[in-house]
């Protein structure tokens, strides 16, 4: 493994502020870590007491990057949620939960928050909410009102939680639509190791970093199929058409599907058996059943419950999206990994390109957020 060894001297002065990671898990453990590291104060939230008590008293997480040390300015609190106290004394917010839970977190956190001195909120979060089909930008915006919706920022790009801890050269988008919260949430994360690229388009960081995980899945079962490199690069190029065809459809900017939260993210899912939702996609390609995948798969892969969300927006679109929709099939369907890869390949030749015009949904959620449709245009 190649690594550098950073001097204090290569690291540039940074202004540190007091943060509050919610979610202990794989991502907000390393994200926490990185923080702390880089000399912010860091209370990490976390709903296991085993988590919470081993951290503190060993700087280790028993459940995660088992084999780390963790800072000693990184501070476990849990499984009672964060103090008021603590939440108004905080600067920034890091939102590390999954997207199926945000809704009822933000709910229960925002009477504590101080709303004439709001910290920064951030969020890392992934995926497409069940039952809404609600990206986080809107979850935010119906819990929090639009103001908080407006200045809320998301990281997203390749960011493989091991690799961060160990200091491997990562880069990320630090996106917002107020282009001021984004810069100052790059701020706090910014290393030589940890390179941010502040954008305006929450929303097709958003699709992108959903709708990677529902194609990490479709090109596992390629590799699971027993298909080499011709098959998985082809899979993987049609995949970010799809995501960019899905995504001007919804109303994102195509060239947000061109940058680390779009290819970059989907390139690393789609090509390292270190990817849950890529290991789900190789076990059904290898002919295991979904139930006993997720039982022993040993955390949660966020691409199975996506799919149900992208179908649903695929739909109300209009467009047509056969990767994500042969994915659905097989997930929820009952469909046979191989017939569906047989009929993908049936399909007739086509554009290699087809944007549509600037949908609808963005639109709307602009509406919702006070802010011109014709951001989104």
């Amino acid at each position: 493994m190649t690594t550098f060894e950073w001097e204090s001297t290569d690291i540039p002065a940074m202004q540190t502020h007091m943060i509050c990671v919610l979610g202990a898990g794989n991502f907000g453990s390393c994200l926490a870590d990185h923080l702390a590291d880089s000399a912010h104060e860091v209370f990490l939230w976390g709903r296991d007491k085993e988590v919470i008590d081993s951290l503190n008293a060993t700087h280790r997480n028993p459940k995660y990057l088992k084999d780390h040390v963790f800072p000693s300015n990184l501070k476990a609190i849990g499984p009672e949620p964060p103090s008021a106290e603590l939440l108004r004394a905080v600067e920034v917010i890091l939102f590390a939960i999954p997207t199926q839970g945000l809704r009822q977190t933000l709910t229960e956190l925002r009477p504590r928050l101080d709303e004439n001195n709001l910290p920064l909120l951030i969020f890392v979060n992934k995926g497409i909410e069940r039952g809404t089909n609600a990206l986080t930008l809107e979850i935010i915006a119906d819990t929090c009102g639009p103001a908080v919706a407006k200045v809320a920022t998301f990281i997203s790009g390749p960011s493989f939680a091991k690799e961060i801890v160990q200091r491997q050269p990562t880069s990320v988008t630090v996106c917002s639509l107020s282009k001021e919260h984004a810069l100052k949430a790059s701020k706090v994360f910014h290393q030589p190791w940890f390179r941010c690229y502040t954008g305006d388009d929450p929303i097709g960081v958003e699709l992108s970093g959903a709708l990677k995980n529902v194609y990490a899945i479709a090109t596992g079962m390629v590799a699971g199929l027993g298909f080499d490199s011709n098959a998985r690069a082809a899979c993987m190029t049609r995949s970010l058409a799809e995501m960019t065809k899905i995504g001007r459809a919804y109303g994102a900017s195509p060239l947000t599907f061109l940058t680390l939260a779009g290819v970059g993210d989907l390139f690393l899912t789609c090509s390292s058996s270190a990817s849950r939702n890529y290991t789900v996609g190789y076990r059904l390609g290898k002919g295991e059943k979904l139930d006993y995948i997720l039982e022993t798969l040993g955390s949660v892969a966020e691409g199975v419950s996506t799919t149900e969300g992208c179908k649903a927006i695929v739909d109300e679109l209009g467009v047509k999206a056969s990767i994500a929709t042969g994915v659905y099939q097989i997930l929820f369907q009952g469909a046979n990994v191989t017939e569906v890869a047989k009929q993908l390949l049936m399909q007739p030749a086509g554009a290699e390109l087809d944007l549509p015009q600037v949908g609808e949904p963005a639109k709307r959620l602009m509406r919702k957020l006070g802010l011109e449709e014709s951001f989104y245009e």
